[in-house]
């Protein structure tokens, strides 16, 4: 498997895949809703936002920009990463404690729990720390989950923050959050975007990025290409890496040099796409001929 892998990128002048699923700040693409989202994250941090949020689609890329703001990040703030994080709200302080590094007793009770994190973040604060705590995939927290991190903020005293909470989910967590009983967590909420998915002409632009990146030199997706990939993914990042990805694969065993409109139809109407149904590009007709892997 490695050495086919090998071949494909050989094939196509690659030094590394240029559509992996795997979230990569290394590809990190700029378009204009990222530039957005990403400044609304550092606001959040810069102006000690109580509550950020960031909302956006499966595959929008709201985890690799999560990442890329994590590398950047200075030694003043201690960050607790915590990836769907469920259960109670014992449960939940275990989750932060464990992300930040402390112990938690097998047998500590609620009131424990919330004094040593109270303890942890006040000697933070001593230190010139502040403590953001991340909740990447927050769409699975709970309401109750919801107002005890809204209560985590109430340690924080006028000036003196201590605690600053970033909540990074799918679109549902925003319509929970605006529900009539969590208006207290709602007004918390000081810096917040909702990352849509990219148009048309930036699907183009994404893929000529990544490519770059990865080390094509020659352009190696038509016009026509791109469009069928926008179509077939309605612009979801994610989806277009699996698409593109496929793309390449199969002009690669069909010794094609480039990926056009037809290549991607084949990848639909075999259905080893699973990410969208089987959108219709014009026909050029095209026959999947695969050669032989040797």
């Amino acid at each position: 498997m490695n050495y086919s892998i090998n071949l494909y990128l050989d094939y196509f002048g690659l030094r590394e895949r240029p559509f992996n699923l795997v979230p990569d700040p290394e590809f990190l693409f700029w378009s204009p809703a990222h530039r957005r989202a990403f400044a609304m994250l550092e606001y959040g941090i810069v102006t000690s936002a109580p509550i950020t949020l960031i909302t956006g689609d499966v595959g929008a890329g709201k985890t690799t920009l999560l990442h890329h703001l994590l590398n950047s990040l200075g030694d003043d703030l201690q960050v607790g990463l915590i990836s769907n994080a469920h259960g109670t709200r014992d449960e939940l302080l275990r989750w932060v404690l464990q992300a930040l590094d402390q112990d938690c007793p097998a047998g500590a009770g609620y009131v424990e729990l919330f004094g040593m994190f109270e303890q942890f973040l006040i000697a933070e604060y001593a230190e010139g720390r502040r403590v953001v705590l991340v909740f990447d995939e927050a769409q699975n927290l709970n309401r109750e989950s919801l107002e005890e991190l809204r209560m985590f903020t109430n340690i924080n005293s006028n000036k003196d923050v201590l605690l600053q909470l970033v909540l990074v989910g799918q679109p549902e967590l925003r319509d929970v959050v605006h529900q009539a009983d969590l208006t207290q967590f709602a007004q918390r909420v000081a810096a917040s975007f909702h990352l849509s998915a990219l148009d048309a002409v930036t699907v183009r632009d994404y893929i000529d990025h990544r490519l770059q990146i990865a080390g094509a030199t020659t352009e190696l997706f038509s016009p026509k290409a791109a469009n069928a990939i926008y179509n077939a993914t309605k612009g979801v990042p994610r989806l277009i890496n699996q698409l593109c990805d496929l793309s390449l694969l199969y002009a690669y065993t069909d010794d094609r040099k480039m990926v056009t409109a037809s290549v991607v139809q084949q990848v639909l109407d075999d259905g080893v796409f699973f990410g969208g149904g089987a959108a219709s590009v014009a026909p050029d007709n095209y026959i999947f001929t695969p050669r032989s892997l040797k």
